[in-house]
């Protein structure tokens, strides 16, 4: 199996997060803004955006998270989401967040009216593979990561709180950090129904 392959086996869903990471700040900086950086997007739009927080700012935000959902849910419930969040998210060393700026969206639809329609597909198209990027990045350096999405919860409130752009709109958010538990082997839908072979005459 091709080195590639063996890091897609390796990008998983990582929720026993820690901060025993062997790289430096900078190191990591460097390695999300790379992989980013050589992403694919339409029309070479270049749309991605990205915060990363680390230390008190990477705190600050999960706390950020937890205040907010315990302003929506019964209070009943908020201990179960506290626990996955100080668990399973703010353990973690660090997080992306992801955005997409609305301003080259807007650019390209003005100047291609007639894709004026897909140019917001193209856009969280563009901000999968740069997520999917960097989370690959990521696990070939033996850090686990998985991708949240608290969006409607806190956009507003990271506008103000960490001064982001109003222009930029918020996608996911990626935890990430040593990995304190494996996960389980990967399940996988059967073939059949899922790929479709055709003209296969050889």
């Amino acid at each position: 199996m091709s080195d590639f392959y063996d890091l897609q086996k390796n990008r998983r869903s990582i929720y026993a997060l820690g901060k025993d990471i062997h790289l430096s700040n900078e190191e990591i900086v460097s390695l999300i803004q790379n992989a980013i950086k050589e992403s694919p997007t339409a029309f070479n739009s270049q749309s991605s955006r990205v915060v990363i927080l680390l230390g008190v700012e990477h705190d600050r935000f999960w706390e950020l998270v937890k205040s907010s959902i315990k302003e929506v849910v019964k209070p009943e419930d908020y201990p179960t989401s506290e626990s996955k969040i100080n668990g399973a998210f703010k353990a973690g060393y660090g997080t992306v967040l992801f955005y997409e700026d609305q301003t080259v969206i807007d650019f390209l639809q003005q100047q291609f009216p007639l894709y004026k329609i897909n140019f917001p597909k193209f856009s969280l198209q563009s901000s999968g593979m740069a997520q999917y990027a960097v989370w690959v990045a990521l696990a070939e350096k033996n850090i686990g990561a998985s991708l949240q999405h608290y969006n409607e919860l806190i956009e507003q409130k990271l506008i103000s709180e960490f001064g982001i752009s109003d222009k930029w709109s918020l996608v996911a958010q990626m935890p990430f950090g040593s990995i304190k538990i494996d996960p389980n082997p990967k399940d996988y839908v059967s073939d059949e129904g899922r790929f479709l072979i055709l003209g296969n005459n050889s």
